[in-house]
């Protein structure tokens, strides 16, 4: 009997390390070459992750109804991070993988009026409405942030910042990981940090 149990507890070990294991391969992995992706923007173009090789890449997971794109879209605080580095040279990819029904899902027509609303100034914004490119990248949260260095190969992976609240007055005292990030690429440095925990709305995959 108990050694029946112990094979059985065996095997249920050996399940979980395979599964585990592919949950991990399905990550975006900080340090290796980021994964592809084709994905159309609001005014129907098509963009590939490799139209931009040779360029500086971030992905923003966005949800304009959650509270902590809120706090960083009211305050002004992400479109000036936007306007400074598309202005060096940086893509900025911002990312609506909400499905239809679900709460931040735009028709390209609403997104273009909010992107207007907000002076938002990503270098496109791309719809992702089945979810395809969030879970490529395993996004969790909007926001959610991945950097690519020009090599194409992703260095930060996470939060936006290190204080998780909702709260605008926050942001002048947080650490901020993607400015930090950007700016150390662009002077030839290594990314310091290169992962956080990412906090906000989960993303509302269908």
């Amino acid at each position: 009997m108990k050694r029946g149990i112990f094979l059985a507890l065996l095997m249920l070990a050996g399940l979980f390390v395979v599964l585990n294991s592919l949950t991990q391969a399905s990550e975006a992995e900080v340090g290796k070459p980021a994964k592809d992706f084709t994905a159309t923007d609001t005014n129907s173009k098509n963009h590939s992750l490799s139209d931009y090789k040779g360029k500086i890449v971030v992905l923003e997971w966005l949800n304009h109804g959650c509270p902590f794109v809120k706090k960083h879209y009211n305050s002004g605080s992400m479109q000036e991070l936007q306007k400074r580095y598309t202005e060096k040279g940086v893509i900025w990819l911002s990312i609506i993988s909400s499905a239809p029904g679900k709460q931040g899902y735009c028709t390209p027509e609403e997104a273009n009026e909010l992107t207007q609303q907000k002076n938002a100034a990503p270098t496109a914004l791309l719809l992702d409405p089945d979810g395809e490119v969030g879970k490529l990248y395993d996004a969790k949260t909007t926001p959610h942030m991945f950097i690519i260095n020009s090599d194409g190969v992703l260095v930060y992976n996470g939060a936006i910042d290190d204080i998780s609240s909702t709260k605008i007055e926050d942001i002048a005292n947080a650490k901020n990981y993607v400015q930090i990030a950007l700016d150390e690429l662009m002077a030839g440095k290594q990314v310091s940090t290169q992962t956080s925990q990412p906090y906000g709305c989960s993303v509302k995959y269908k």
